[in-house]
């Protein structure tokens, strides 16, 4: 399987042997046209070659260019880490002809390399052509061999280049690959072409015309072939990938992130390290072709892609800055083909450092900000413009950063508004400002609001209501009905089912009609004021129809009582923790409770029990909760806590739960909630923590269960105790210190067992022989079997105590591996490194360095086979 850099070889070299001039890529800033922020095609620095403008010095020409797309027209960014095959960096793979051949020698070449230099088989492979360029559809007939079925005529601009308003253009033809019948989509041109199944490699146009300002065409000087074919999509081709994100260079950047962070690339966090990934390669280079972040022009795009990156490194929980620890890894990567990437090495790792290091000060709060103005938001709503624009004017978010901040909840920013708050920065910098969580509702639901009103929820006192359908929605449009099997939104005047908000998740249940039962699967509000049922239709349904609607009532008890944990959780950590405590967030649903909160670092295993004994004492207390419709001021004046994720109106409810713990006549927790909770605490029965970790700077989670699941959890515990109790046999009490026993007992024979090998090593012929003369320094070099790194050490120190004057060089061998460790007496390391030698030794091994001073250092290498070479490598090294 050839690697990235061995297909750009192969690329340049066909192309070389094929009397074309092989260029280097041209800087990112665009030399030659100053309508473009950065070079984004193969063909811009051959622009005003094209136009005539300059005349070539070579006929033809092919070259890797750097591209950046990340603003102005051709702007990949938002794409970028959700797709597979959108960049902000990438190589576009081109050869050129200046007037020399057309299109019958490119269509050669093209096919030539495709099927013979890099075998791809034929028959994957098709083409487009401009509905009315009979002259390539013959060529390809005749030099491919392709049947009309597979030279597919496109009358759109798809097939018809042009590089923006002005400029060279003319028809082109696509090569396309066929990935295969298991992976959905039809050919280009046909209903199903947005499939990934047929994939884009290379395209060449033939240059004929140059667009004018103003609509007009004229000819070129001379017909020319502009090419150009993505180097990470023909990788991924070769490599046998469908995702850009698959190919070897990319593996080992998110590989190194990956190892940095400590969090898989799977799920939802893929998408972050692709991000970092992708990014890191174009702030690099971008540095390396002298852009430096800025508040303006090409800085200010540096800037958003870096930030970008850093705000994904946050999300995967980097709690150090993270991008320039990745930078050396794209050098030994890249840095061969783009040499710049060396020289630059020392300037980009310590920008990229100064960059995070500023940015992540703001990073954590900006985002408070931005999780607290989406809290009540749900998918398909509109993040008010002026939150958009504090993000950028305080916390220094690109507007386009939050636009990916909130793209994962499926929301999107008000632009408009965000242009008009930029237009009164200094007022709104002075202004008292309070984000809404609400400003961005679906236009359709306010609409519908004005006709039905808001919902009459009475969800505290029962679980079922009879109710009228006063709205249907279905994908997105308001219908007068739905028939059955559709999934819809269903609007009722009055309605038993909460809407999800301030952290509870939404009701699921029954709605009856019609005498069928259809599912509720959730409960979302809109509008502010309506609880919307997302309804799988099992009858048909009209607006007008009565219904009885029926929360799932377990369900609905679970997550009372998850709810009503959670602000008994909230008051302990004030107790335990202290009053700077403050909710950073909650999710409340019917199988756990998640609670996020501010504090500086990990909670104790005693803080963690004072507060789960502190919240099952007041669930024993039994005693009723109180909810009283307050005036929000009035109510927070008397003591209560205003809940993250609120929105509240002229009157809120005010909870009450337990009676102080230390106090008389004082309640446990006084706060404003709108959710559902348990009638007295006791409803509880029982609550357990099961986890406690950071999700952010200065950020902590505490996950726990409450009744029923809280008991299966300690039951499943004591069967893990009793199983371990059994093996020891030794009561379930004892089993803590039998475990203690046995870590002591591990301890103390893995240092006797170091010992051991140390005095092994030591008298198992190697002292005995004495040390090598090289080149007149004394020299012990010892291949010990079965000794690690720690052990290592020691032995070397011993080693070098005998000598007055001379190198160590061990490597030991341990499961495969080698470790490699040098010492040098202090008489000679300002003529030899330790650092140095180790690393010689550790490259010859396989391995890619060694760290360490002057007089000690070690290293690892993966093979330890090549333990003799390693060592080989040292006396080579002495020996000058």
């Amino acid at each position: 399987m050839p690697s990235l850099n061995e297909i750009r070889s192969t690329f340049l070299d066909y192309f070389g042997k094929a009397d074309h001039a092989v260029t280097p890529s041209a800087p990112l800033v665009p030399q030659n046209d100053p309508t473009l922020l950065f070079v984004n095609a193969g063909m811009v620095p051959f622009k005003n070659v094209f136009t005539g403008a300059e005349t070539p010095a070579h006929p033809r020409a092919a070259s890797s260019q750097k591209c950046v797309r990340a603003g102005g027209k051709h702007n990949d960014l938002d794409n970028v880490g959700y797709t597979a095959r959108h960049h902000t960096f990438f190589e576009m793979l081109g050869n050129f002809s200046f007037g020399d051949y057309f299109k019958d020698q490119a269509i050669h070449h093209a096919w030539t390399l495709l099927t013979a230099e890099f075998k791809l088989p034929k028959d994957k492979l098709l083409v487009t052509v401009y509905h009315t360029d009979d002259e390539a559809a013959d060529l390809w007939k005749k030099i491919a061999g392709l049947g009309d079925d597979r030279i597919i005529r496109i009358p759109t601009n798809d097939n018809f280049w042009s590089m923006g308003d002005t400029g060279p253009c003319g028809p082109c033809s696509e090569i396309f690959f066929d990935h295969g019948p298991h992976i959905a989509g039809g050919p280009p041109g046909s209903p199903d072409e947005d499939g990934d199944r047929f994939i884009e490699i290379w395209n060449l146009v033939f240059m004929q015309f140059e667009q004018l300002a103003g609509g007009e065409r004229i000819s070129l000087p001379k017909p020319s072939i502009d090419t150009g074919m993505g180097l990470e999509r023909i990788a991924a081709v070769l490599q046998g990938q469908h995702d850009n994100y698959d190919i070897d260079l990319f593996k080992a950047l998110i590989a190194a992130s990956v190892e940095l962070t400590g969090v898989k690339a799977e799920g939802a966090q893929a998408p972050s390290h692709r991000v970092i990934a992708d990014h890191l390669r174009s702030s690099s280079f971008l540095l390396a072709d002298g852009v430096s972040p800025s508040n303006e022009g090409r800085g200010y795009v540096l800037r958003r892609i870096m930030r970008r990156a850093m705000r994904h490194a946050y999300l995967l929980g980097a709690n150090e800055p993270l991008m320039h620890r990745l930078a050396p890894t794209l050098v030994r990567e890249m840095g061969q083909a783009y040499p710049e990437l060396r020289r630059a090495e020392a300037s980009i790792v310590e920008t990229l450092r100064q960059e995070e290091e500023r940015f992540r000060t703001t990073l954590g709060r900006g985002m408070g900000l931005l999780d607290e103005a989406t809290a009540n938001l749900s998918a398909g709503d509109v993040l008010d413009g002026e939150t958009a624009f504090k993000l950028y004017d305080t916390y220094g978010f690109p507007l386009d950063l939050t636009q990916d901040a909130v793209r994962a909840k499926g929301l999107t920013v008000d632009t408009d508004g965000f242009d008009a708050a930029m237009q009164k920065q200094r007022e709104m910098a002075r202004a008292n400002w309070a984000g809404s969580g609400q400003q961005g509702a679906a236009a359709a639901w306010f609409s519908i609001k004005e006709k039905a009103g808001a919902t009459d929820f009475v969800g505290y006192e029962t679980t079922e209501t009879t109710g009228v359908v006063k709205a249907i929605v279905v994908d997105g449009a308001e219908v007068e009905s739905a028939s059955a099997g559709t999934t819809a939104e269903v609007l009722l005047d009055r309605t038993s089912f909460y809407a999800e908000s301030g952290g509870q998740a939404g009701d699921t249940g029954v709605i009856e009609a019609h005498g069928r039962e259809s599912r509720v699967l959730d409960t979302q509000k809109q509008a502010g004021e309506l609880h919307v049922h997302r309804v799988e239709l099992a009858s048909d349904l009209k607006v007008g129809d009565q219904v009885v609607a029926s929360v799932d009532a377990e369900r609905r008890h679970t997550t009372r009582s998850n709810h009503s944990a959670a602000h008994l959780v909230h008051a302990a950590l004030h107790h335990v923790l202290g009053p700077h405590v403050a909710q950073k967030g909650q999710m409340v649903d019917g199988e756990r409770m998640r609670f996020d909160f501010s504090h500086g670092g990990p909670l104790t295993a005693d803080e963690l029990d004072r507060i789960e004994a502190e919240v099952n004492e007041v669930i024993r207390q039994n005693v009723p909760a109180e909810t009283k419709e307050m005036a929000p001021q009035e109510a927070i004046e008397a003591g209560a806590v205003a809940l993250f994720g609120e929105k509240y109106g002229d009157s809120v409810r005010v909870l009450t739960l337990g009676k102080s713990l230390t106090e008389e006549a004082k309640a446990y927790s006084v706060e404003l909630c709108g959710g559902t909770h348990v009638a007295r605490t006791g409803d509880i029965a029982l609550f357990k923590i099961v986890s406690e970790q950071g999700v952010a700077a200065g950020v902590r989670r505490i996950e726990a269960l409450t009744g029923e699941a809280a008991r299966r959890f300690l039951l499943d515990q004591a069967g893990v105790a009793k199983s371990l109790a059994d093996q020891f046999k030794t009561p379930v009490a004892e089993v803590g210190a039998r475990v203690d026993a046995l870590i002591a007992d591990r301890k103390r024979l893995e240092k006797e067992l170091a010992e051991a090998k140390k005095q092994l090593a030591l008298g198992g012929g190697g002292a005995a022989s004495g040390p090598e003369d090289v080149n007149g320094v004394a020299l012990i070099a010892r291949v010990l079997d079965g000794v690690g790194g720690k052990e290592l050490r020691g032995v070397a120190e011993e080693f070098k105590k005998q000598l007055t004057s001379g190198v160590v060089a061990l490597v030991g061998t341990s499961e495969g591996k080698a470790a490699v460790t040098v010492a040098v007496t202090a008489d000679l390391t300002a003529k030899f490194s330790a650092a140095d030698l180790a690393k010689a030794a550790v490259i010859a091994m396989g391995g890619q360095g060694a760290g360490g001073k002057a007089d000690f250092a070690q290293g690892g290498a993966p093979d330890d086979s090549k333990a003799q070479e390693g060592l080989a490598a040292v006396k080579a090294a002495l020996a000058g």
